[in-house]
């Protein structure tokens, strides 16, 4: 970028050829380090670049998209602020990383998170941070802009970062792991930090049948939900394996019974005789594509009947057509209009997951027809139109792509 006090003394065109040409070899240059699958090879590719710009380099944060206030639908007012980082994400985008060999961003998203979790006051987190890691994100709207195609509000900041959320603490813990078994990384894991991930694991053990606003951050209920609970049984399983790995054995028994506990909890109140599945929150009667993941976190072993029996229940209440809302129930904003793009991603992994590898590679087809001209793609997709809706570019989907693309391409040494 040229500043006003800086001088040119070429050209202005032969400057910008010249700025376009060492930009362009960057990114070849970056490119060429990455491990990627046989098939999709130009799909991954622009997904990583996406992913590798949405991170901010100074702290190693990755936002969850570039955008704010592009409507989940037309004139929805569902239009929030993604320019921070959400731990969610956090286990999805540390695989992506990983599968892609890119040590070096995986290390500093890493430390953003990890510094984050050891910093966290009584072991409590909150659901979203800014990039540069502080915790305050006030919401407010703007009412001088018209917003996207004039659908206002425009909203700056993210209530969500005042909103209970148990899934964090197992997304944290998921993330943190890798340190303690990745041999390429500088910064290892040790007891120091070990001890500090167990004040999250004890915040998952007081809360896990606590109500909370749920992975989709509900603004007007709070439950019991199914996923938040599993993300704290998560939590407890993998310190019980960080213990274990560090020769910690008392540490690894004690973190396998509160494992164990919270696993007896969630089959006991989650499981839905009538339904035949999971259901979103103990007790309930409704589904969500979180209970996709049962599997893709451990909880449940991919031939484990209740497994198939769940992704079932939800391909008849919440597909439609090659794609997979979160809910079907209102909310605060009315009954949801269009689908949500990582969970279709999600779906695909469970039906990998089920031996399905046809059905899986059929609809990861469709979703890379619906990316734009240069490959991306949003948070939301009409299942009609398959016109893309909410914030750009999406984080959550290009990780989606990343690691479905990985899981579904066939093996290099298959490929001739």
């Amino acid at each position: 970028l040229l500043g006003a006090d800086e001088t040119v003394h070429d050209a202005v065109a032969e400057v910008g050829r010249r700025f376009l040409d060492e930009t362009a070899g960057y990114w070849r240059e970056w490119v060429r380090y990455l491990s990627i699958p046989f098939e999709w090879q130009d799909a991954v590719i622009r997904a990583a670049i996406t992913l590798k710009l949405n991170a901010y380099d100074d702290t190693g944060a990755i936002i969850a998209a570039m955008t704010t206030s592009i409507p989940e639908a037309a004139g929805s007012a569902r239009n929030w602020d993604y320019r921070y980082c959400w731990l969610r994400d956090g286990y999805f985008v540390v695989n992506a990383l990983n599968r892609l060999g890119t040590t070096r961003t995986m290390e500093r998203y890493l430390g953003y998170i990890i510094n984050i979790a050891a910093g966290a006051r009584d072991g409590t987190l909150q659901p979203v941070y800014r990039i540069n890691g502080r915790s305050m994100i006030e919401e407010h709207e703007v009412p001088s802009l018209p917003g996207y195609r004039g659908m206002g509000p425009v909203r700056v900041g993210n209530q969500a970062f005042e909103q209970i959320q148990h899934d964090v603490y197992g997304s944290a813990i998921l993330t943190a792991t890798h340190v303690f078994f990745d041999r390429r990384l500088v910064r290892h894991g040790d007891e120091i930090l070990f001890e500090r991930l167990e004040a999250l694991g004890e915040k998952a053990a007081q809360v896990y049948n606590q109500p909370d606003a749920g992975l989709w951050e509900l603004r007007g209920s709070s439950h019991v939900h199914t996923f938040s609970s599993v993300m704290c049984w998560a939590a407890c399983d993998r310190l019980a394996r960080i213990a274990a790995r560090l020769g910690l054995q008392a540490r690894a028994d004690y973190w396998r019974r509160h494992a164990d506990q919270i696993h007896r909890y969630v089959c006991e109140n989650a499981w839905s005789d009538r339904r035949r599945a999971f259901v979103a929150t103990m007790g309930g009667d409704a589904l969500d594509a979180s209970l996709l993941l049962l599997h893709e976190v451990g909880f449940l072993r991919a031939d484990d009947p209740r497994f198939a029996a769940t992704v079932q229940a939800i391909e008849g209440e919440l597909r439609r057509g090659g794609f997979v809302f979160r809910y079907i129930q209102a909310d605060d904003f009315g009954v949801p209009e269009n689908a949500f793009l990582v969970c279709t991603f999600w779906y695909i992994y469970a039906l990998a997951a089920l031996g399905r590898t046809a059905e899986a590679r059929d609809l990861f087809e469709n979703l890379l027809a619906c990316r734009n001209r240069h490959g991306l793609l949003a948070e939301h997709i009409d299942p009609r139109s398959h016109e893309q809706w909410g914030n750009f570019v999406q984080t959550y989907s290009m990780v989606g792509l990343i690691n479905a693309a990985i899981r579904l391409s066939i093996r290099w040494d298959q490929a001739f």
